[in-house]
């Protein structure tokens, strides 16, 4: 079996997907990150590895915010940012789509898209109003499961404005509305069009918003954000079938349109090499004023990646410590 995977490493979520050569899903998987992302990825994988069987690798892509640690750990063939993987993957699944909405656990982003490029885009990475993690924590506070959130804004019956901008002035506008008595549904709702006319003016401010509009990421599970979103842009706004690990599929096609353009095997370390002792390490550069941190990616105790310096310096060594003269390690260069 021949496949391309794609991991998307979230501050709240990781995801891994395996796409056979004509782009079909054969694994995906969801799970929560928890502070330990190298943790989840080994796990992933290895689930992947078990309901594929050996299957033979021919790229790896890593996308998200912690792409670069992943990308070390799996000897990924590209890494890219979660712009570029979500835009791909929506273009595949809507190949007209115009704008993408992406609400993540910690950060929302809107995508122009145009002949299938990427035309422009926004992201909010400041405010946590709208996004997953905030919508969790309202749900517990109302006592509801998140998973029934976005049913019960279907069944609101008023009128009820909440403030939107900020998640402070959101929890309080909630609370001032259910002592007034309203009920959970006409509060959710309310709280449902704020967040996303917050969305739109913080994010579509000055852009030319055009359907078809592709809704994805994790809060594309709530219905009742779907139909707010709808009410706002007038038309209906797509979810893929897949919403929760787009991001995840953009970087195997990624991974797979990356080695077919160079030709050359996959950099793939393995499904053994998850089990070596992979940590991460961070110092300050005190060699110019910029003072940047460092991370070192460490296996088995030795250094195979380095990032964070601005100028390269870092990285320039661990190449010259890798490579030296004649190809041979040189021993003059030492990288912390």
């Amino acid at each position: 079996m021949k496949i391309f995977i794609g991991v998307d490493v979230g501050s709240v979520s990781t995801n891994v997907v395996a796409l056979d050569e004509s782009e079909n899903i054969l694994f995906k998987y969801y799970i929560r990150t928890n502070g330990q992302p190298m943790d989840v990825v080994k796990f992933a994988m290895s689930r992947l590895r078990e309901e594929l069987g050996e299957p033979l690798v021919l790229g790896v892509g890593t996308t998200g915010s912690g792409r670069q640690l992943a990308g070390v750990l799996l000897g990924a063939d590209i890494v890219k940012n979660e712009i570029t993987a979500h835009g791909v993957a929506a273009s595949r699944e809507v190949p007209h789509v115009r704008t993408i909405f992406e609400i993540g656990g910690q950060d929302s982003k809107i995508i122009l898209i145009k002949d299938g490029m990427v035309v422009d885009f926004a992201m909010n990475t400041v405010c946590a109003a709208g996004t997953g993690s905030f919508l969790d924590h309202q749900a517990e506070r109302l006592g509801i499961p998140i998973e029934n959130f976005g049913d019960l804004a279907l069944k609101a019956e008023n009128e009820v404005r909440i403030a939107g901008r900020c998640t402070v002035f959101a929890e309080s506008d909630m609370i001032a509305k259910q002592q007034y008595g309203f009920s959970k549904p006409d509060i959710i709702w309310g709280l449902c069009r704020a967040l996303v006319r917050n969305y739109i003016n913080n994010l579509g401010r000055g852009k030319k918003l055009e359907p078809p509009f592709v809704f994805q990421g994790g809060v594309a599970a709530n219905k009742g954000i779907k139909k707010a979103f709808e009410e706002a842009m007038g038309c209906e706004v797509i979810v893929p079938a897949n919403y929760d690990v787009m991001g995840a599929i953009g970087a195997a096609i990624l991974a797979r349109e990356e080695v077919e353009r160079t030709g050359r095997e996959s950099t793939f370390r393995g499904f053994d090499y998850l089990n070596t002792d992979f940590r991460p390490s961070s110092f300050i550069c005190n060699g110019c004023s910029n003072n940047c941190e460092v991370i070192n990616a460490k296996a088995d105790g030795k250094v195979v990646a380095v990032w964070g310096d601005r100028c390269g310096k870092w990285q320039e060594q661990l190449r010259s410590s890798t490579r030296g003269s004649n190809g041979k390690k040189d021993s003059k260069v030492t990288v912390k």
